[in-house]
C-alpha cells in the first residue's frame, strides 16, 4: 500500500537535500523554516533513523547520511513523475489556459494591466494567476509561465530577459509643495521609508547613498522600516514618508500623478533584471509561447 499521505515529508526532505539547509528549502516551499525542520523530522520518526548529519557551522549545515543519499534519486524521480501525471490530468480540456505566477507586487502594480490588453486581443486563451514568491511553481510544472526579477541564477528553468531595473525616490504628491521637490534640505527633515525586503545581489541603495547622492544632509536615525515591497508602496501612496522602490512598480502609479518621483535626474540602477521563465524538462505549449513573445513585444514596445 503506497504511503501517499507523507508526500509533505518526502517533498521537504527532497528541497532539503538539494539546498543543504532547512532555510533554503523553506525559501523553495514557501514555508518557514522551522516547518521544513517539522517535516524532515517526522519522516526520520518514520523510517526510524536520522536522515541528514547536523552541523553547526560550515557552508552545508547539513549532510545526507548513506541510506538517504541511496534513496534520494529515486525520491526526486517519484516527485517529478507527480508533477508529470497531475499535469496530464489537465489534457486537451486545459490547453487553452495559461497559468502565471508572478510576485504579489509585481501582478498589482505592473502585469496585471499588461493581462487585461493581452485577454482583450486573444479571447481563446484563459489566463490563472498564481500570486507567489515561489520559483519551483514554475520548474516544478505548477505554472506554465512566471515573471521574476533577480539576478536570473534560478536552477531548473528556462529564461528570457525581460527588462532591466533601477530603484528610483517616490512620495505622495500632497506631501511637498512642488517647489520644493528638488530640496535636498527639505528632504533630510521627511520620514524615511524602509524596504527591509531582502534584496539579494541587488545592489538596492541604502539612503545613507541616496541622501549622499542627492546633496542631503544625513537623515536622523528615525524611520518607518517595513519588509514588504508592497506595504513600502502603500505608504508611499498614503503620505506616511519618503520611499527607495523599484521603478516598474512604480512607473503606472508615478504617470497617474499617484507618486511623484523626486530627484527624477538620479536613479539607482540595481543588478536585479526581469525575467520570463518556463519549466525546463517540459516543450511550451504553443498557447504559452503566444503569451511569452506577447509580453516579450510588449514590454519591448515601451522602451524608449
Amino acid at each position: 500500500m503506497r504511503s501517499l499521505n507523507r508526500l509533505k515529508w518526502l517533498h521537504a526532505f527532497e528541497a532539503t537535500a538539494r539546498h543543504a539547509s532547512f532555510t533554503g528549502a523553506a525559501q523553495e516551499l514557501g514555508v518557514t523554516p522551522a516547518a521544513v525542520g517539522q517535516l524532515v523530522r517526522a519522516l526520520e520518526d518514520w523510517v526510524g533513523h536520522p536522515l541528514l548529519h547536523r552541523t553547526r557551522s560550515g557552508k552545508e549545515r547539513l549532510t545526507l547520511v548513506e541510506e538517504a543519499q541511496d534513496a534520494l534519486e529515486d525520491i526526486t524521480e517519484g516527485l517529478d513523475k507527480l508533477e508529470t501525471g497531475l499535469n496530464k490530468l489537465r489534457g486537451r480540456r486545459a490547453r487553452s489556459v495559461v497559468v502565471i505566477t508572478a510576485s504579489q507586487v509585481l501582478m498589482m502594480n505592473w502585469l496585471m494591466e499588461r493581462l487585461n490588453r493581452f485577454s482583450e486581443t486573444h479571447e481563446n486563451i484563459d489566463l490563472r494567476l498564481n500570486v507567489t514568491e515561489k520559483i519551483m511553481d514554475v520548474s516544478h510544472g505548477e505554472a506554465d509561465i512566471g515573471i521574476r526579477c533577480g539576478q536570473g541564477d534560478w536552477q531548473g528553468v528556462n529564461k528570457t530577459w525581460l527588462m532591466d531595473e533601477e530603484a528610483v525616490l517616490v512620495c505622495s504628491p500632497r506631501l511637498v509643495p512642488p517647489v520644493k521637490i528638488s530640496c535636498g534640505e527639505w528632504l533630510a527633515t521627511q520620514k524615511l521609508i524602509y524596504d527591509d525586503t531582502p534584496h539579494p545581489g541587488a545592489n538596492f541603495p541604502t539612503w545613507e547613498n541616496v541622501l549622499r547622492t542627492v546633496g542631503a544632509p544625513e537623515a536622523r536615525e528615525s524611520g518607518l522600516h517595513i519588509n514588504s515591497t508592497s506595504a513600502v508602496i502603500l505608504s508611499a501612496l498614503s503620505g506616511r514618508g519618503i520611499a527607495i522602490v523599484r521603478y516598474a512598480l512604480v512607473k503606472q502609479l508615478i504617470a497617474t500623478n499617484q507618486l511623484v518621483q523626486l530627484h527624477s535626474e538620479y536613479r539607482w540602477p540595481l543588478k536585479w533584471s526581469y525575467y520570463l521563465v518556463t519549466p525546463q524538462q517540459n516543450v511550451v505549449r504553443k498557447e504559452v509561447k503566444v503569451f511569452h513573445d506577447w509580453l516579450l513585444e510588449d514590454v519591448i514596445s515601451e522602451t524608449p
